[in-house]
């Protein structure tokens, strides 16, 4: 019972940590101690000292012999691959739903994306959630659950660059544009051209991540510590 109890705790610690960083609360090199974590989240350092070295296996923090813990600075290159295998899975997925005898299973997708500009979403964190689980959606509706367990993990991993992209109010409204456009050829089963329509869409989310300063970090979590702003009513 005791051993349950330290495994949940440290499952609460890992989710809230990896929140922080999702969040902006916590940025790249910031630096915190064990202690320091443990205190604020009312926990003994054992759970903590779990959740932190299994972020650690993850890639997403970084421990020093003398100066604590830190968060992982953004790897380019990785992001790069993370983006190049996103195509390559989104793609497939595409492919496999245009060549589906029977329609497709996207009401969900319709409902959420084939709106009226006053219909948006306006909260940025809100969007990329949505954003995530359109792509996924897509993925699921092929078929292979293996190909969508990579999915989702791959999405993850990304998370924290998806979440600044969409504090840009033209990639918000693009996003709709496109997810839309998107729906629309897979409907018709227009593989190449939602194929090319697909590529572009993440490209260009890919070409971004480079733009990334720390300048731009510190103004997402001071975005983030402002009230949210107010969903538009459907």
């Amino acid at each position: 019972m005791a051993q349950q109890t330290a495994n949940a705790l440290a499952e609460q610690v890992y989710l809230r940590v990896k929140d922080e960083i999702f969040d902006f609360h916590l940025l790249p090199s910031d630096r915190f101690t064990e202690t320091a974590l443990a205190e604020r989240y009312g926990v003994s350092r054992t759970p903590v000292r779990d959740a932190l070295y299994r972020l650690k296996r993850e890639g997403y923090l970084e421990v020093g012999f003398r100066s604590g813990w830190s968060v992982c600075p953004f790897d380019f290159v990785r992001f790069d691959e993370l983006y190049d295998l996103r195509i390559l899975i989104e793609i497939n997925a595409i492919e496999r739903l245009c060549q589906l005898d029977a329609e497709p299973s996207l009401a969900a997708l319709k409902k959420t994306w084939l709106v009226t500009a006053a219909e948006r979403e306006t909260d940025s964190r809100h969007i990329a959630e949505l954003d995530e689980a359109f792509h996924c959606a897509l993925v699921e509706a092929a078929g292979n659950r293996e190909v969508l367990r990579v999915h989702v993990e791959l999405t993850e991993k990304i998370r924290i660059i998806r979440r600044l992209d969409f504090l840009k109010e033209q990639r918000v409204d693009a996003t709709y544009e496109e997810h839309g456009k998107l729906l629309r050829l897979i409907l018709r089963r227009k593989s190449t051209e939602a194929s090319i329509l697909l590529r572009s869409h993440i490209t260009q989310s890919k070409s971004e991540v480079r733009k990334i300063t720390l300048h731009m970090l510190h103004e997402a979590r001071a975005s983030m510590q402002r009230p949210a702003a107010k969903t538009r009513t459907r």
